[in-house]
């Protein structure tokens, strides 16, 4: 981790934190006990492994604080109450591909979720399937009607041997039951609401909706290809009782669904 001094604002912001000291304190890596010996009687900021950018981090990146002594020793470390963990410091699971990146970033305030519409714009993703074809339409757990999409392989297995198909998101959207948002990897650490009319937007300003000769060959192509099973271990089973899968969405914009 990186460890730097602490502005006066940010400092004063994050004394709110509870000292701890002697054997509870948190064991301070190498970098930060030699930080120490440079500079005795300072403030020694722990900075969360994902921020990135420029000057000082915000104070929601960093993770706390160490105080050295006269002679140089860690005395004391605090948490900081405004922390907010990255996907590395929750322990999530590595991206699978440049949407889930984008919605992980998205989810912990380290990324905005526009970048989760951008990338979803230009990507392709499985949808659950009916026997003729038609995307799976279903419920978040708080009722909104979805269709649930999947960016990786990996979260469509979760959800067992239903059939699938692969579709670009601008031909998906245009498929859409009237007042249907994107369930966005259900089965992931994390998932998103993604409304269409943000979608939309995004599809237009990235240049990705396709001309009418590409839609056509698209949807050609799609037709001639059989329905594929999923490639989950698990067996299918009954849906009864309307419980939920998933986890429970927050509104924004972009609804973020926290692990």
């Amino acid at each position: 981790m990186a460890e730097g001094f602490m502005e006066n604002s940010t400092q004063s912001a994050m004394a709110a934190g509870v000292p701890v000291t002697g054997d509870e304190m948190p064991e301070p890596p190498p970098e930060v006990i030699e930080a120490a010996r440079n500079a005795p009687d300072h403030w020694l900021a722990m900075v969360d492994l994902t921020w990135s950018g420029d000057g000082a981090p915000p104070l929601w990146a960093l993770v706390g604080q160490w105080r050295s002594g006269p002679t140089g020793e860690i005395e004391e470390w605090r948490n900081n109450p405004e922390y907010r963990p990255s996907p590395q410091m929750l322990d999530w699971s590595d991206p699978t591909d440049p949407v889930d990146r984008a919605l992980q970033l998205a989810a912990t305030g380290y990324g905005p979720a526009q970048d989760v519409s951008d990338e979803l714009a230009r990507a392709e993703v499985s949808v659950l399937v009916t026997s003729t074809g038609t995307p799976l339409a279903a419920a978040s757990p708080e009722g909104t009607p979805v269709i649930p999409v999947y960016t990786s392989a990996a979260y469509l297995e979760s959800v067992g041997r239903l059939l699938y198909d692969r579709r670009p998101v601008a031909e998906l959207v245009e498929q859409l039951p009237p007042g249907h948002a994107l369930y966005l990897n259900p089965t992931g650490p994390v998932s998103m609401l993604v409304e269409t009319e943000q979608l939309r937007t995004a599809l237009a300003e990235a240049g990705a909706a396709r001309t009418a000769e590409t839609a056509d060959g698209a949807r050609e192509s799609a037709a001639t290809t059989a329905l594929r099973p999923g490639t989950g271990a698990g067996t299918a089973e009954p849906v009864n009782g309307g419980r939920a899968i998933g986890k429970p969405a927050r509104s924004a914009g972009s609804t973020v669904v926290g692990a």
